[in-house]
């Protein structure tokens, strides 16, 4: 892995109405990487809060690669203005930017990478890609499964967690934040090995 730096967005919805939504589980990531490194997002001029930590562990057990963790400010189908403003400042390249988001096709609880591909309909994912000009980024997919009965995916993602998966929550924002960690340290394939696997 190179010495450059790494930009990791989560994903989500600004302020308190949408703090415990289902679609902001990719900003619950990156405050929890944030906290890893014993730092907190502040406000950033790129319409983002961000900060900057060092992300997992390398070999030998010297810390990982420096990585800008960020949460737009934007809406969620804004957040590619801010993403490239991001990348632009911090020079970062599109193979070294994670968009941590959450993912309606894959099962509760589960955690899933890939790099580029389709955006699935998920409307973060379409602005960054049509800011970046490229879906060719890392993806950090957070499941969140599929709503119940004939609920609209739409109103499905945009309501809190219930109190059940809440109770489950800091596992899977857990999870998703190794899945980070292993995806910086020791790539994309070592990371899809360990999280797609059955356990």
């Amino acid at each position: 892995m190179s010495d450059d730096v790494w930009l990791v967005v989560g994903l989500g919805n600004p302020g308190p109405r949408y703090a415990g939504n289902r679609h902001n589980v990719g900003a619950m990531v990156v405050d929890e990487l944030a906290s890893r490194g014993s730092s907190r997002l502040t406000s950033h001029k790129a319409r983002a809060s961000a900060t900057t930590v060092r992300v997992g562990t390398l070999a030998g057990g010297a810390p990982g690669p420096r990585a800008v963790v960020a949460v737009p400010s934007s809406y969620m189908n804004e957040s590619g203005g801010p993403v490239k403003a991001l990348m632009k400042f911090f020079s970062v390249e599109p193979d070294h930017l994670v968009v941590v988001h959450d993912e309606l096709d894959i099962p509760a609880g589960d955690v899933r990478l890939k790099q580029g591909g389709g955006e699935g309909g998920h409307n973060g994912l379409r602005s960054i890609s049509s800011a970046l000009g490229t879906k060719d980024y890392l993806r950090v997919r957070v499941g969140i499964g599929r709503p119940p009965g004939r609920m609209d995916p739409a109103d499905f993602v945009l309501r809190d967690f219930s109190p059940t998966e809440r109770k489950e929550l800091p596992f899977l924002v857990g999870d998703a934040a190794d899945a980070v960690e292993l995806l910086v340290t020791q790539g994309l394939v070592v990371a899809q090995q360990k999280f797609h696997s059955p356990a």
